[in-house]
């Protein structure tokens, strides 16, 4: 082979290998793409200037609301209550601009904490959201069209472990919708994502609905829905609704931090005193059981989620950002934080953002942890800063209620 010729075969394999590594991501539902709080994007900045990141740009107009984002092909949608309701939105991801709203139910909160809570799922054309009143709605991306809507309480039977309202993000699989109602008709409903009709609903899990949003998980090479409630954490069958396994497990006033899973081990956390427990989950001739390997309180994530990296758990309880061993539960370390808040994890990095208004960047491994970054988020609203944190195209989402910033954080 000739010189020249090797030299403009190898090309096109450096551009490719190049562009991967720069390729921005979509963020299309809670906690992203696999609801894990990971972001694939590496091309980031590995600390941040003293004021924090160049600011892009604000958008006002997103209304009363602890609702994060999604972001899909140039367009980001989120909840907001409006002054005659709640709606989803949806806004240019180029200059935070109004496409589209469209109103799906009426507004309000419970004690204090009013507006949406719920992150919209993007999937394939259309959007799938629901609010605080249980109301679920099927949209047409493009122009915010009402494809259906559903009601979880009046439909299905839903009944909630505690009054915060419903906070649950929808997870679309292939051809189905799930949520969770909660309640004695079956914990969790799985819809037909065209019509909104019912294609099953858990009888045999009957459990009142928290504040959890469902995951995809393969157990045992068995693919299965894990969602955990205030009484316990169970795998249902996407096909059946049928309850693979359950494990026990109480939880006090609102459960909220979504599951992970990884091999054959369950973890779940969260907050009022109660703590986290690792489940392994076993199958044998197509037998299912749970066991408790650990309980313990070494991480009390009250609402920020936590995020597994290389067989670590990482995530804030209280004012402190901690790590555990994953298979074991023990405590790798805890240290002091920008304070409690939510996590995600992009470009090696962890993101912290305060409730109270700061946001970290943070560089963390079992062997410790150090904070790079810090700076205080401007534009601060009333309310705390509850949103969790979004990572899309090269960018950091930071929403407040009625306001959205858009940060540069891709490296030129």
């Amino acid at each position: 082979m000739k010189l020249t010729t090797l030299i403009i075969s190898i090309i096109p394999l450096i551009v490719t290998l190049f562009t991967s590594n720069a390729k921005g991501e979509d963020w299309p539902q809670w906690r992203g793409s696999n609801r894990d709080g990971i972001s694939k994007e590496n091309n980031l900045l590995k600390e941040w200037p003293k004021g924090g990141p160049p600011l892009i740009w604000k958008a006002k107009g997103l209304g009363i609301g602890f609702s994060s984002l999604a972001v899909v092909k140039g367009t980001i949608y989120t909840l907001g209550d409006l002054k005659d309701g709640s709606y989803t939105i949806a806004l240019d991801e180029k200059n935070g601009a109004l496409l589209w709203k469209t109103k799906i139910g009426d507004s309000g909160g419970h004690r204090g904490y009013p507006g949406t809570r719920s992150t919209p799922t993007v999937n394939e054309g259309q959007i799938f959201a629901l609010n605080q009143h249980s109301d679920l709605v099927c949209l047409n991306a493009d122009t915010g069209k009402l494809i259906w809507q559903k009601n979880l309480v009046s439909d299905f039977g839903g009944k909630m472990m505690s009054g915060w309202k419903y906070s649950e993000s929808p997870l679309v699989d292939n051809d189905q919708v799930i949520c969770t109602p909660g309640g004695k008709n079956g914990t969790i409903v799985a819809l037909n994502r065209k019509t909104g009709e019912k294609i099953w609903q858990t009888k045999e899990w009957t459990d009142t609905a928290a504040y959890s949003s469902i995951v995809i998980a393969t157990i045992h090479g068995t693919r299965q829905y894990v969602q955990l409630t205030g009484s316990s954490v169970a795998g249902v069958d996407p096909d059946t609704g049928g309850i693979l396994w359950k494990a026990n497990r109480k939880g006090q006033t609102a459960v909220i931090p979504t599951p992970v899973i990884t091999g054959d081990i369950v973890f779940v956390t969260s907050g009022y005193g109660v703590g986290c427990n690792g489940f392994k989950i076993k199958e044998n001739g197509g037998k299912w059981s749970s066991e408790e390997i650990y309980a313990n309180k070494t991480i009390a994530n009250h609402h920020g989620g936590v995020v597994l990296v290389d067989g670590h758990v990482y995530g804030s309880t209280g004012s402190t950002f901690r790590c555990i061993e994953l298979e074991s539960g023990m405590e790798v370390f805890k240290e002091r934080s920008a304070g409690k808040g939510s996590t995600l994890y992009a470009g090696n990095r962890f993101i912290l953002r305060s409730e109270k208004g700061p946001v970290a960047l943070i560089k963390a491994t079992p062997k410790g942890m150090t904070e790079i970054s810090q700076f205080e988020q401007p534009y601060r609203s009333k309310y705390k800063a509850w949103p969790h944190p979004v990572v899309a195209n090269g960018n950091l989402y930071l929403r407040d209620q009625d306001i959205l910033l858009c940060y540069k954080i891709r490296e030129d």
